[in-house]
């Protein structure tokens, strides 16, 4: 019991330490990301264009999506089907657990490699706008970002099997603590 106790206590450690890492990558890309366009257009109406400005801008999406794709996924915040799967007995509950899992694993890993090759292919080409920046950095994202998404789907996985197990729905059980978090804030209000 205190082995499995003290595994759980190093995923979760693990999971918060992950987590923090990504939430700070995705709010320095989103700030960044605000900054430039808030600069660009402040040039544009100053009668200045920025040539790069679009090719960036486009770039610092992408990172922020794939950044923030791998945190939800540690924190099972994707779209899911939590009540049907509960809707199953719990034997066919576990096969659809693990095939859907099995299957998400696989897009990730095999959209790693893809990106991999990608990499390869993009080998000394410049950006357009920023001839100094290459392609390769701004597409790093890709086998990056899935390789994340495969740590965190495999993070957040014991938690998520244990209450799928149970019959408890994440997004549920999420939507009843966020109410009950606005009950509590506002019943001196009543």
């Amino acid at each position: 019991m205190h082995v499995k106790k003290a595994r759980m206590t190093s995923l979760l450690r693990a999971n918060r330490f992950l987590s923090r890492i990504l939430e700070g990558i995705t709010i320095l890309l989103m700030v960044a990301l605000t900054v430039i366009v808030i600069v660009a257009v402040l040039a544009r109406l100053m009668g200045q264009s920025f040539s790069w400005y679009d090719e960036v801008a486009a770039i610092m999406l992408a990172w922020i999506t794939y950044y923030g794709s791998a945190l939800a996924a540690l924190h099972r915040r994707h779209i899911g089907f939590d009540t049907v799967l509960l809707a199953f007995p719990p034997q066919a509950r576990l096969v659809g657990v693990l095939v859907a899992e099995a299957l998400v694993l696989v897009f990730f890993i095999l959209m790693a490699r893809a990106g991999l090759q990608v990499l390869e292919v993009l080998e000394g080409d410049m950006l357009v706008s920023l001839t100094w920046v290459p392609v390769q950095f701004t597409q790093s994202v890709i086998p990056i970002g899935a390789s994340l998404f495969v740590v965190c789907q495999i993070l957040s996985l014991p938690e998520y099997w244990s209450k799928t197990m149970q019959g408890i729905s994440l997004e549920h059980a999420e939507i009843e603590e966020e109410v009950e978090t606005e009950l509590q804030k506002n019943k001196d209000r009543v």
